[in-house]
């Protein structure tokens, strides 16, 4: 009974206890959860269970934002502002995590929105990564990782300032998890 209650709880058991592993979990948390982890190996290949990666969207922090002029003479061809956006962040979590989503907001100098960006994981992902890591949509980011990103975009003529979110797609028209980044 305990297995079977363990079995059908674990995508939302494991998350809830994972400690994050930016340094803000006492290390007590860590090994105990450690054990937790193997435990549950244990227990999966015995019941076979589906280990999927969780979509949690407190597990990510946006570590840095960046947004610059490209350095390109093309950019003086264009009539657009072409910029790239430099955008780092982790899994917090000691387990592995689904890919967010990214959105950019570029707002004017009363903090209008002007122009809102939304990038799939496929589109903010960097190509050499992907291409060293071809099940990433299905297995997740890893505990820990830390992914650095460039994307280009082209801002309005009046952009003075930008947020970063991450989020999870809604199956349902409600609005979507997010955190703020910068």
């Amino acid at each position: 009974m305990i297995a079977f209650g363990e079995h059908l709880s674990r995508n939302s058991l494991l998350p809830a206890l994972a400690p994050r592993l930016d340094g803000t979990s006492n290390a007590v948390a860590v090994s105990a959860f450690s054990a937790l982890q193997q435990f549950d190996e244990k227990l999966c290949r015995a019941l076979g269970c589906i280990n999927r990666p969780v979509s949690d969207f407190a597990a990510w922090k946006i570590m840095s934002a960046t947004l610059g002029l490209e350095n390109s003479p093309e950019v003086l061809k264009t009539p657009v502002n072409q910029s790239i956006l430099q955008v780092e962040i982790q899994n917090r979590l000691a387990i592995a995590t689904l890919w967010p989503y990214l959105e950019i907001s570029l707002t004017d100098a009363d903090e209008s929105e002007l122009k809102s960006l939304q990038f799939s994981p496929k589109e903010w992902l960097p190509e050499s990564w992907q291409s060293s890591h071809p099940d990433f949509l299905h297995s997740g980011a890893a505990a820990g990782e830390i992914i650095h990103s460039d994307l280009p975009i082209s801002l309005p003529n009046n952009t003075a300032g930008y947020r970063v979110r991450v989020f999870y797609p809604q199956p349902t028209p409600s609005s979507p998890n997010s955190i703020n980044g910068h």
